[in-house]
């Protein structure tokens, strides 16, 4: 055997050995974390925030009338002045695709990042624990005290105050999901009259039911067991990737300080186990990166708290890629990394379509389909007519007072359709029919536009080009 392939296969004992050491908690043991002030603390905190807009955001008003409304009912969605409908659905999808692609460059430039600071499961998990640990204890210590010790009036009431928070946090995350798509302060008003819809209810229901499941009993198991997020995040780590790690060849050979000891031939770490004490999925980040590490950061505030203590310098668990603290090689650059460039090239594109479409959104959507049964008629007096169905879509906040015409077609005469209203949000189909002298046809098929204008508002115009069909 080679020296090189020997190393190899050591190597992969160690890796071996390693993983078998992984403790990957099921749901048996209740995580119970401490919590220490840190930067990524103040960092997951300031994170956490975005949240508020969820049970904030409805409540803005703009112009009398909800800032963003996303009106599933009469298909459109509200947001300030712009109202888009149905037929923009391709930003939606653009939209879509950025967060989607957004989510993938992030986690390949620093891991889970998503899932320690912003993900709906985990501040909400956050915001259960801590309140549990305001009322039975915030050390797994202090917690099995309370709940293995008898029942009282003051354990009684804790418990069951605990558990209406945590009810009323779910209900008021259903609500606000609600109002999103209803006007907010109508929502409450029905709620408290009880003439709320089926559907809203049975919707209210389902997030107070699930957030009170999920981030009060669950917690971590919805990360294991039930999101494929967070199983499809490990295959988008590489090499460069940075993760809250442990830097084994400075804290190796671990072991308590004592005082009149010589502790020259201990590493940097004193087996105080507080990054597993901190750690919201419970995993000893010493044992290599694991399945259940979400990238929080909580350990590197515990190791550097500890650190300070025993006055070594911060950083033997900190965010390092697999390179600096294997091969003591630096990252690549951002802008040298092949995937992160690809990421950046598809965000930018969508971006750009995002914004394209948003400083092109039309106040209306023109459409003129032509009859094929029969393509056209003879009229008694030898004209060619044709027949079509004129469709319009008033985007605007405001009734539209429409007069059509036609040109690009010598001799030609509208017919049934002069003036059409359109109401705010509504789609009117008309018919119409075109006349031509058949000595003015000189081929089979004929281009002819169709024009729009708009009473109200002479910027609004309207154009579509459609064909005339006569004999050949």
């Amino acid at each position: 055997m080679t020296e090189e392939l020997k190393k190899q296969t050591e190597n992969v004992d160690d890796l071996y050995e390693e993983v078998s050491e992984w403790h990957i908690n099921v749901g048996g043991i209740k995580i119970v974390a401490k919590r220490l002030a840190g930067r990524f603390r103040t960092l997951k905190w300031m994170g956490m925030s975005i949240w508020s807009v969820l049970f904030l955001g409805p409540y803005f008003r703009w112009n009398d009338s909800q800032a963003i409304l996303f009106d599933l009912p009469n298909r459109q969605f509200n947001i300030f002045e712009i109202t888009i409908y149905p037929q923009d659905i391709w930003m939606l999808s653009l939209t879509l695709l950025f967060f989607a692609i957004l989510l993938a460059a992030v986690t390949s430039i620093a891991g889970r990042v998503f899932c320690g600071y912003f993900c709906f499961q985990t501040v909400w998990t956050d915001i259960f624990t801590w309140l549990e640990g305001k009322l039975e204890g915030n050390t797994p210590q202090k917690a099995m005290k309370f709940n293995n010790a008898p029942w009282s009036a003051n354990k009684f009431g804790r418990k069951g105050f605990k558990h209406t928070l945590w009810l009323l946090i779910g209900l008021l995350t259903g609500i606000s999901f609600v109002a999103w798509f209803t006007d907010a302060f109508g929502l409450w008003t029905n709620l408290f009259s009880l003439q709320i819809s089926v559907t809203a209810a049975i919707i209210i229901a389902a997030f107070t039911f699930g957030t009170y499941t999920f981030a009060g009993f669950m917690r971590e198991q919805v990360c294991f067991w039930l999101c494929p997020y967070a199983r499809l995040q490990g295959v988008m780590y590489d090499q460069d990737t940075l993760l809250p790690s442990y830097d084994a060849e400075r804290g190796e050979p671990r072991g308590r300080i004592k005082k009149g000891q010589d502790n020259s031939a201990k590493g940097s770490c004193v087996d105080c186990n507080v990054c597993v004490a901190v750690c919201p999925t419970g995993i000893d980040i010493r044992k290599g990166q694991q399945e259940g590490c979400i990238t929080c950061g909580m350990c590197i505030d515990a190791c550097d708290s500890i650190m300070d203590k025993v006055k070594q310098p911060r950083g033997l668990i900190r965010y390092a890629s697999y390179k600096e603290l294997h091969h003591n090689a630096a990252s690549i650059p951002l802008y040298k990394r092949f995937r992160v460039i690809i990421y950046a090239a598809i965000l930018l594109s969508a971006l750009s379509g995002i914004v394209y479409g948003f400083m092109h959104l039309s106040p209306t959507e023109f459409k003129v389909v032509h009859e094929r049964q029969p393509l056209f008629v003879r009229l008694s007096d030898g004209s060619i007519q044709n027949k079509y169905t004129i469709k319009l879509l008033n985007k605007t906040k405001q009734t539209l007072d429409i007069s059509f015409g036609i040109k690009g077609l010598d001799g030609a005469t509208l017919h049934g359709l002069k003036l059409m209203t359109v109401e705010p949000g509504k789609v009117v189909p008309v018919t119409a029919l075109v006349r031509v002298p058949e000595d003015k046809l000189k081929e089979g098929v004929t281009p002819i536009i169709f024009t729009g204008e708009v009473l109200s508002d002479s910027n609004i115009t309207l154009h579509y080009k459609s064909m005339f069909m006569a004999p050949k």
